[in-house]
């Protein structure tokens, strides 16, 4: 898995969730929810970064666990948003597939990464 994918896809994924934040708080006035998400959504792409500069195998490994966290974090907030009636449920699927597949990428990366430490 090449970092830079999983680099790009996260900022990608941070835009979207900006983009979510700011059209829940103007059309919709809904401020905490939307704020959590900001939040968490924006954190995962911080942490893969941070991750990219860590200082040891362990560091980038917890970089990416909290990575990991995050997105997770952000799929509950976005399920949240659904089941109250915030967004649609073609907007839920598209934001949790999309943070799916980057849980699936960070995991994949901490995996391969601890795999290579023991090597």
């Amino acid at each position: 898995m090449s970092e830079s994918i999983l680099k790009e896809k996260s900022f990608l994924f941070a835009i979207k969730i900006v983009k979510l934040f700011k059209h829940l708080n103007l059309n919709q006035r809904e401020f905490v929810l939307s704020k959590q998400l900001l939040r968490s959504g924006t954190s995962v792409g911080a942490m893969v970064r941070e991750a990219k500069n860590s200082e040891s195998k362990a560091d980038f490994q917890h970089k990416l666990g909290i990575a990991q966290k995050e997105c997770d974090e952000s799929i509950y907030w976005i399920e949240l948003l659904r089941r109250t009636d915030y967004i649609t449920e073609i907007e839920l699927v598209s934001y949790r597939k999309e943070a799916n597949e980057l849980l699936r990428m960070i995991r994949s990366s901490i995996l391969t990464s601890k795999s290579n430490s023991h090597k």
